[in-house]
């Protein structure tokens, strides 16, 4: 039996192919490991106290760098179980999390860890735009199941998504540069998931707009 290990692309997926994961378990596998990562930086002088083995990985930061790729990974798996197929972004950004999450941890060096968020945006932000330049609106892979769009609506929905990628990366920028490793991490995990959702929210007239009929 031969699965596809990657999503296909979009315009050809029959509706066999469109497999889906339950909307809360889709949302607890894309926050899960942030959790996890906020969670073991609040609390790593506690886990460390209670597991004195943890103390070996060294301050709370890295202790969550840690589990924080152990998650991602562990999300990653049960997608794959569920799906057959790895998502391409949050497979992306988990290759990302894994490499700068290992130099963190190898040069105990928080600075790669914090710069992965920008790392991430960019890449998706310029795949995006680029994408456009070559006339592919790549946003379907992402989406896809979810709405049917005309192309003049994925065409201005990927523009839009990618230039929101860019801007996420350099706020990413200006609070680690700027503020407390605590303020960082309370940001990647309280602030950017509420503005993704506003952004994604003011989407809904184009996609409104642009939406495909469903046949009868």
């Amino acid at each position: 039996m031969n699965h596809q290990l990657f999503e296909h692309d979009p315009a050809t997926k029959t509706e066999a192919e469109r497999k889906e994961v339950a909307p809360l378990l889709k949302l607890a596998l894309e926050i899960g490991p942030l959790l996890v990562f906020f969670f073991a930086n609040a609390r790593g002088e506690s886990l460390i106290a209670s597991f004195p083995v943890l103390g070996s990985i060294g301050e709370p930061i890295f202790l969550a760098t840690a589990l924080f790729m152990v998650a991602t990974i562990v999300a990653l798996a049960i997608s794959w179980a569920l799906t057959k197929t790895l998502p391409m972004m949050p497979l992306v950004s988990g290759i990302i999390v894994v490499v700068f999450g290992a130099l963190t941890l190898w040069l105990h060096n928080d600075t790669f860890i914090k710069m992965k968020p920008t790392i991430v945006n960019c890449l998706f932000g310029f795949v995006l735009l680029g994408g456009l330049l070559f006339g592919k609106s790549l946003l379907g892979y992402v989406f896809d199941s979810a709405f049917r769009l005309d192309a003049e609506g994925w065409r201005k929905l990927t523009l839009r998504w990618g230039i929101f990628f860019l801007l996420l990366a350099v706020l990413n920028e200006v609070v680690w540069r700027m503020f407390s490793t605590d303020t960082w991490v309370s940001f990647k995990v309280w602030g950017v998931m509420p503005i993704t959702v506003i952004f994604t929210l003011s989407q809904l007239p184009l996609i409104q707009k642009h939406t495909i009929p469903e046949d009868k």
